[in-house]
């Protein structure tokens, strides 16, 4: 019976994890366009509004937004997958932490629950890998085949 099943979704599979790789990175794509658009108020908002642990305003937005346009792009094509979709994992939650505040306050139930499915789909692509149409699928059958 389990063996039905995943052949009958197997076929999906490259095409489930490419959209939802697109989509993931799509989202954190545009917020670190948005910060480099506006460096003074991206500059701003991590020394006024963000509340990042452990690291000085300028160093969290710089790694804010760096992780926000490396990691999707890595991961939008598939190049590393595993570890963009971990990088932006770590981007997401530290994005929740830093704005905690907000976050939990009452009548920001959605806000914090982006968040939330956007953890689930990055750790689907942790431990499922980026699919069969990525660049690592292509990497690993380029090194198992015979030269």
């Amino acid at each position: 019976m389990n063996e039905l099943a995943a052949a009958a979704v197997a076929p999906v599979q490259p095409v489930f994890l490419a959209l939802l790789r697109v989509y993931v990175s799509w989202q954190f794509l545009k917020s670190g366009w948005l910060k480099l658009q506006d460096w003074e108020t991206t500059r701003f908002l991590f020394e006024e509004e963000y509340k990042v642990p452990l690291l000085s305003p300028a160093i969290a937005a710089a790694a804010g937004t760096a992780g926000e346009m490396l990691f999707p792009l890595l991961l939008v094509v598939g190049l590393l997958g595993r570890y963009a979709a971990l990088g932006l994992f770590a981007v997401n939650v530290m994005a929740v932490v830093a704005y905690a505040h907000v976050l939990l306050g009452e009548g920001l139930e959605a806000a914090l629950g982006q968040h939330y499915l956007w953890g689930a789909m990055l750790l689907t692509l942790v431990v499922f890998g980026p699919g069969r149409w990525s660049v690592d699928a292509m990497l690993r059958s380029r090194a198992a085949s015979p030269t």
